[in-house]
């Protein structure tokens, strides 16, 4: 690359920067702003002698002041007062507040049920920084209770001692569109065709190589189905597809693989490749009865093709929350 384009490259970097720092004070001075109005009304709707009229009147008077104004109508201060309400006891929380967007927590307050499962989502968006629709989708799809259900799992302890582990136990993948009688190549192409899609369920610590990867041992080609690379775990990350059931000889073949990659692929600075074997469907007694002596850093997981019944997923929750209470109780 020329001086020139180099300096025209770092010119481009000073300006996106910037931008990027205003937008943020931006958003700051408006999560800001709305707390503070939350907050007045809050303390002030506690005088009975407002009445229910008092926000009315309170809307009437600032687009008066500020005509044109959006989202200060009675539906807006509404939002503002109980986004205050929400988060004004949590001292730890409230430090966050004006790391996500106003549609964000919005969201958040909507639909998210306990604190927990707010200070999860909003950690995700700092973490992840996730658009309005990105964050939409892992409401919808149950994350917080898939990601809670995966930590509760028997998982193997080559999994557990990652740090910061990031894998689920399973995955939702409702954006494909297979034909009925999909077979592993379409269940791949249609991955690849909707990674986007699919690096928002992973994670976006993952990054996409190359599909149908291969190792040559023996004299012979071998073909992994997928192949990431996460930031985080500085290590190579294998997926295995499978259109049916689980079945224990795939944890051979998945050794084979991560010893491969390690041996030819993995480069000095990084950490073991893991190894994810993903099924329709899976016994977790089988898989444990299969992983029991393996020393490799691989997981099982599920994947459905339709967003889950949040319902279903929160019971499962409450249930494995309640397990050693009961088993107290006994």
């Amino acid at each position: 690359m020329s001086n020139d384009g180099l300096m025209l490259d770092n010119l481009i970097h000073i300006i996106n920067q910037s931008r990027q720092n205003a937008l943020k004070k931006v958003n700051e001075e408006l999560i800001n702003m709305y707390w503070k109005v939350g907050e007045y009304l809050s303390v002030n709707s506690q005088n009975k002698s407002f009445g229910d009229a008092y926000i009315d009147l309170i809307s009437k008077e600032i687009q008066k002041s500020f005509p044109g104004i959006k989202g200060f109508d009675r539906r807006g201060l509404y939002r503002m007062k109980k986004f205050y309400e929400t988060y004004k006891d949590d001292e730890f929380v409230t430090t966050l507040l004006t790391q996500i967007s106003w549609s964000n927590h919005l969201a958040i307050i909507s639909k998210a049920k306990t604190i927990e499962e707010r200070y999860f989502y909003i950690s995700l968006c700092i973490k992840e920084n996730y658009s309005s629709r990105e964050l939409a989708r892992q409401l919808d799809s149950g994350y917080y209770e898939r990601y809670m259900l995966s930590k509760e799992k028997l998982l193997p302890e080559s999994i557990k001692k990652l740090s910061d582990n990031p894998f689920l136990d399973s995955y939702i993948i409702e954006f494909l569109n297979l034909p009925l009688n999909f077979s592993e190549n379409d269940l791949k192409k249609g991955l690849i065709t909707n990674m986007k899609n699919f690096i928002l369920e992973l994670g976006k610590d993952f990054s996409f190589i190359d599909d149908e990867v291969r190792v040559q041992v023996g004299g012979e080609d071998y073909k992994i189905d997928l192949l990431f690379f996460h930031r985080g775990l500085k290590c190579l990350v294998a997926f295995e597809l499978k259109i049916g059931r689980f079945k224990p000889e795939y944890i051979s073949k998945m050794d084979f693989y991560l010893e491969a990659l390690d041996r030819q692929k993995k480069k000095e600075h990084e950490n073991p490749s893991v190894g994810v074997i993903l099924c329709a469907s899976k016994d977790d007694e089988v898989v444990e009865y299969a992983m029991s002596r393996t020393l490799s850093p691989m997981m099982v997981a599920e994947y459905e093709l339709q967003l889950p019944n949040k319902d279903i997923l929160q019971r499962k929750l409450q249930e494995l929350i309640n397990m050693p209470l009961l088993k107290d109780e006994d």
